[in-house]
Order: C-alpha cells, then structure tokens, then sequence
C-alpha cells in the first residue's frame, strides 16, 4: 500500500489543501509534503490524527477490500437461449443481482416472448436497440420500435412479444431474472 498517495486521494477528495490538512492536525505543511510523497512515515499517533481530519479510522484506511470488477467484455457476460420462447438473454453485468439494478441484453426470435413475470416490487426499464417489441402490462400492450424505451413499475404481470424479432437492453430493479 502506497500511504502517502493514499492520503494524498483522501485530502484531494475533502478539498483540503496541504496547509489546511496540516492546520487541522497541528502540522507542518512540510511534513503533510512528505507524507504524501513518501520521504517520511508518520507515529501511529499521528496517522490518527491525520486521519480523524480526514474522516476516517486507522481500521478503514488500511482495509483493502477486493476490488470490485466495473468493466465486463463479452467473455464475462452469462447467456441464456430459450428454444420454446425464442429469445435469448444475455446478462451483461453477470454479479448484478446483487445490485439494485439488472441490466441484460434481450433478443427476441420473430415470434419469441418473455416469459411472464408475476407483479412484484420494483421497476423496469428498456432501450429498444432493434426491431419492434409488445410490452404487456396488466390488460394493456404498449408497442416500442428501435431508439424508444419504455419505464412502468412492476405491480401487474408483465412480459415482452416480438413478431418480427427484437434486440433491446432491460434493466430491472431489483434484479428479478
């Protein structure tokens, strides 16, 4: 772990300069330079004071957590083909149940649906990327076409036709795929 760029991110994200860091912990402005570029360690002491300016703990500085994954290429992606309903789904953020949203990558074959999602709390969200799709919700259908999207929250049963096929990006939240 690189301390001083460390400290450094944290005072830059406060919007404290090194004067101000150094006034706050009754230190040199000289001293906060060298910490951050690494020509001096500071006591345990003084990495507490610094860091209780800073609005941290000893505990939180120091726990590096794994790095979660921001960018997913195809080869991360988890893909589904329904032969009965013809559509294929495509989960192209693969962790993202434990998200609040659950963005996925839906083809629909001509003549392909979803399958019918009972109401549940929640939304949904899509972009139409291609063709044409049927958004039933409730007793209503509501169509879409290439570049429209459509938004309704999830309290009545809902699914998607397609009669000539359709390639679109859903996103549900919370995730119910």
């Amino acid at each position: 772990m690189d301390i001083g760029q460390k400290l450094k991110e944290l005072r830059v994200l406060k919007g404290l300069t090194q004067e101000e860091l150094a006034d706050r912990a009754e230190l040199s402005k000289g001293f906060i330079s060298q910490l951050e570029r690494n020509l001096t360690s500071p006591s345990i002491a003084t990495l507490t004071d610094i860091l209780q300016c800073l609005g941290t703990t000893l505990g939180d500085f120091f726990n590096e957590g794994p790095e979660e994954q921001i960018v997913f290429e195809k080869n991360d992606y988890f893909e589904k083909y329904d032969p009965e309903l013809k559509n294929n789904i495509r989960w192209i953020i693969p962790n993202a149940q434990k998200n609040r949203m659950e963005p996925i990558l839906l083809t629909l074959e001509a003549g392909g649906e979803t399958y019918p999602d009972t109401p549940h709390e929640g939304e949904e969200f899509g972009y139409v990327l291609s063709g044409a799709v049927s958004i039933h919700l409730g007793s209503r259908i509501y169509r879409a076409k290439k570049g429209e999207s459509f938004y309704f929250t999830a309290d009545k049963k809902h699914f998607l036709t397609s009669k000539a096929g359709a390639q679109l990006i859903w996103v549900s939240c919370p995730p119910s795929f």
